[in-house]
């Protein structure tokens, strides 16, 4: 599945997903049926690859999500995508998660006029993420910014790009994400 992992180059002729879809090797094009728990363990490392997150700490999210209200499936795509260096992505500030949590580990943005350099600092409902002043010239900022608008904003967030500033409008709904991600396989894994 085409994760986007690469940025812009998953959006070109370039990318190797659409080069060659099947693992590599001699075997690599045989079909080769797969588990439940294949598939559960599948669809976890896969959202784990897309957040850019480590096995303890998505084990963790994943507790969060159980003890709170709600369906612990939901509730744990909403606390992955309540995460700064995913708003800063999807903001469109930077081209990857990665690149995202570069930026943020080194000092470019601030929530509500304090700096923060924790990727996995939670943004709550009226928080604001703004580019700090030094940090407005940095090119790849500016780079991404331009392509925002073929990549779009979701709705629970606003971006205002003159001032290089967003804001989390309300809490991420399922709807809202439109990763082909199927939670409750990851339910179904950790309730095991």
């Amino acid at each position: 599945m085409k994760l986007f992992l690469k940025g812009e180059r998953c959006y070109t002729e370039k990318c190797a997903f659409d080069r060659r879809n099947y693992p590599p090797g001699q075997h690599g094009q045989g079909r080769k049926k797969t588990s439940d728990y294949a598939a559960q363990l599948r669809e976890k490392q896969k959202v784990k690859r897309l957040y850019g997150i480590l096995e303890n700490q998505f084990r963790n999210t994943f507790k969060e999500a159980d003890r709170r209200k709600g369906i612990t499936g939901e509730v744990l795509l909403q606390l992955l995508e309540r995460r700064l260096d995913n708003a800063v992505y999807r903001l469109g500030f930077a081209n990857s998660r990665n690149e995202a949590r570069q930026l943020v580990r080194h000092n470019h943005f601030m929530v509500n006029q304090s700096r923060v350099n924790i990727p996995s600092f939670p943004l709550k409902p009226g928080d604001v993420i703004s580019v700090r002043e030094k940090s407005k010239k940095v090119v790849r900022i500016q780079e991404s910014l331009e392509g925002v608008a073929r990549r779009g904003v979701p709705q629970w967030l606003d971006l205002d790009k003159e001032q290089m500033k967003g804001s989390m409008k309300a809490l991420p709904l399922r709807e809202d994400i439109t990763l082909p991600i199927q939670e409750k396989l990851i339910v179904e894994l950790y309730s095991k």
